[in-house]
């Protein structure tokens, strides 16, 4: 896939602070299906900053993977906020990394619901096991739009918790 240059540049000044600062970052995607994890190992050098990418696509990946509770997949749902934050944590606890992204989300076509709705995201991130950030986001647009939507916020959040400006 290629990217485009706003989010490569975006993606390298991730791996520059992270690397300053001598981070680790381990990244848990469901509905983006490792799409920044792509993108980071696209940028040379990343192998300095990047732990490992979990695809927790599944329910059951993201017990087996990342130690979320299946009671919280059960009565929130894969696409919640709770189940976001457990996988940005679960990334923590089953890699090297100190800094932490999740993903979750409905991106269609199908899939949705009036409740979660197709477009719906979490992205959660986790720096050095201190408070885990969950942001929900609403997308419009088709699956691809849905997926590279994520893909911006990831390195938003990731650029905010780095404190990039």
């Amino acid at each position: 896939m290629t990217f485009e240059k706003g989010l490569l540049k975006q993606g390298t000044k991730v791996l520059n602070a992270c690397k300053r600062k001598e981070l680790k970052l381990a990244t848990a995607e469901s509905c983006t299906g490792g799409l920044i994890t792509s993108l980071l190992t696209t940028i040379a050098g990343s192998s300095d900053v990047l732990d490992r990418g979990f695809i927790t696509y599944s329910n059951e990946s993201k017990i087996e993977c990342l130690n979320v509770p299946g009671s919280l997949i059960k009565n929130h749902g894969a696409v919640s906020m709770q189940v976001a934050k457990a996988m940005a944590e679960g990334v923590l606890t089953n890699s090297n990394a100190n800094l932490s992204l999740s993903i979750t989300g409905v991106a269609g076509p199908s899939g949705g619901t009036k409740q979660k709705p197709v477009g719906l995201v979490y992205i959660g991130s986790t720096l050095t096991r201190n408070d885990t950030i969950v942001s929900k986001y609403l997308f419009g647009g088709d699956r691809n739009a849905v997926r590279l939507q994520a893909v911006t916020e990831a390195l938003n959040i990731l650029s905010r918790q780095l404190q990039i400006h």
